[in-house]
């Protein structure tokens, strides 16, 4: 039996996963930010922000509001090509609409590039201050193991918390 809203906890989590291919000609967005030095970025409905898209993906789980894809799928044709800081605006206000807060939210880069460690404080600031909400960011690599290991992409895997 379904618990009556008022009975619900006061506290949901989420996970998010996203992975996109990298594809010549596309720009290199990670965490909102640009890595000019790269010559391949990306390919995705959107600008393919695996960050941004993971935190996404975690929100709209802990809302209990669906996924990226059928909030923002390529179904849809006003997200084609949209930075994935408009997704992130559009996501937390239909989670505040769903009666939310943002505790935060941690995200995992993964893969070989571009080198994000020395840019992981300047992103996870920059999502701080645009977007107003508190989250820790890390890199990781799977030492040469399947397509980000090889270079043929970039994953990162999020969690969200949110208060009632």
């Amino acid at each position: 039996m379904m618990k009556a809203v008022s009975e619900q906890p006061n506290f949901r989590i989420g996970t998010g996963l996203d992975v996109h291919r990298l594809a010549p000609g596309r720009e290199m967005r990670i965490a909102g930010l640009h890595f000019p030095e790269e010559d391949h970025g990306p390919d995705g409905h959107s600008d393919g922000d695996v960050v941004l898209h993971a935190i996404c993906d975690a929100l709209l789980s802990a809302a209990d509001l669906g996924d990226l894809g059928s909030n923002f799928g390529s179904s849809q044709p006003e997200w084609a090509g949209a930075a994935s800081d408009r997704l992130l605006t559009e996501t937390l206000s239909r989670v505040r609409q769903g009666g939310f807060e943002v505790v935060n939210v941690s995200c995992q880069l993964i893969g070989n590039r571009p080198r994000f460690g020395p840019r992981r404080e300047e992103a996870a600031t920059r999502i701080r201050e645009v977007h107003g909400i508190d989250v820790s960011l890390s890199a990781t690599t799977t030492d040469g193991l399947g397509l980000t290991g090889r270079g043929e992409g970039l994953a990162a895997i999020a969690t969200a918390l949110l208060s009632r």
